[in-house]
């Protein structure tokens, strides 16, 4: 059979969703109500691998770790709506194919786990959890009151934005940092910009950049948080990371945490996360500092043994982003039809 759309690596109860809003825009007339999809687990490559006789329509949508086929990138201009907030896994199409990414489903949901991990970090929730076994009440470090403490939020798009916000709420001296300052001031108004070299008096550092991977682009921001850049911060600060591991390596940042020059640290994401599944499963040993650094920090936050907490890659994944995933990912849908498939309302690159 021949399909209009294929979407791949649609999991759980995104499946499901996606289903009901392609339905729902078949009924609403935005969408061909004779439009042929496919929904599947599987990425691009393994169904390709599976189903060899599959021709691929000039529409799919995928997620981070589907690998687009490049004898399909040839002739005539491809579309490409990937399930992600970010695109740096597709960015390098961007001149050759119409690439879109999802820039509103999981901002809620990421910003509320940064959050989650202020507080933990600034909590020493490890130790007080550790110490509540034996009821231990005289030993124990006292946490850090965020109230009136200064936080710094590096990216400020549609997540960095969310954070901002809630960290302002919460009772922080909120700044934030980006390249965009001068767009961005005019677009918001009410954030308090700063550069990069004026918040070394921070007590929380948030990222919430995109990943750039293209050292041609000047958002270029692989390894941004380097160790040297990070020991200028004076106040032992929290770092936070919910964005990509890719920004802030982990070897540089367990180094400054040991040598106590970092109070905690907050990780939704590691750099390199294909390496970093069998690495923590023992199928693999460290091949560098920095998979040396992710394994240690792993075993510390799993172990509560220091001031450190992890997540897998989750910080998305709420009941209610998985639903504005779907939601998102069909408005662009339907913008491709309502353009008669000459591509996306929105797209890369979206900024200049």
């Amino acid at each position: 059979m021949r399909y209009d759309v294929l979407f791949f690596e649609a999991l759980g109860e995104e499946n499901a969703h996606l289903r009901e809003e392609l339905e729902k825009a078949k009924q609403a007339g935005l969408l061909p109500e004779d439009l042929r999809f496919l929904i599947t687990t599987d990425t691009l490559q393994a169904y390709l691998a599976a189903h060899p006789e599959t021709e691929l329509p000039k529409i799919l949508s995928t997620k981070t770790h589907s690998v687009l086929p490049e004898e399909w990138l040839k002739g005539e201009k491809k579309s490409v709506i990937t399930r992600s907030a970010g695109y740096d896994h597709f960015e390098r199409y961007a001149s050759i194919a119409n690439i879109t990414s999802l820039r509103e489903y999981c901002v809620n949901a990421v910003a509320e786990t940064a959050l989650k991990f202020v507080f933990c970090t600034c909590g020493n929730l490890n130790e007080y959890t550790v110490n509540a076994e034996k009821f231990e009440r005289n030993s124990g470090k006292s946490f850090r009151e965020i109230t009136g403490r200064r936080a710094v939020v590096f990216g400020c798009g549609r997540i960095g934005r969310r954070i901002y916000e809630l960290c302002r709420g919460v009772g922080l001296e909120t700044v934030a940092v980006d390249l965009r300052r001068r767009e961005l001031e005019k677009e918001y108004g009410d954030v308090v910009f700063a550069e990069k070299d004026e918040v070394f008096d921070a007590d929380v550092i948030l990222c919430a950049m995109n990943y750039t991977a293209s050292p041609e682009s000047r958002f270029y921001n692989a390894g941004y948080f380097s160790e040297d850049y990070l020991s200028r911060f004076g106040n032992r600060p929290v770092f936070i990371n919910v964005t990509r591991g890719e920004i802030a390596p982990e070897g540089g940042i367990w180094d400054l945490y040991r040598k106590g020059k970092l109070f905690g640290l907050g990780l939704d994401v590691f750099g390199h996360e294909a390496k970093t599944v069998p690495l923590l499963r023992g199928e693999k040993e460290p091949e560098n500092e920095d998979e040396k650094a992710v394994k240690e920090i792993v075993q510390a936050a799993l172990g509560r043994t220091e001031n450190v907490y992890v997540q897998p890659h989750q910080a998305f994944n709420s009941d209610k982003a998985a639903l504005d995933k779907a939601v998102e990912t069909v408005r662009h849908l339907t913008a491709y039809y309502k353009n008669g498939g000459a591509g996306f309302d929105s797209q890369l690159p979206y900024y200049q």
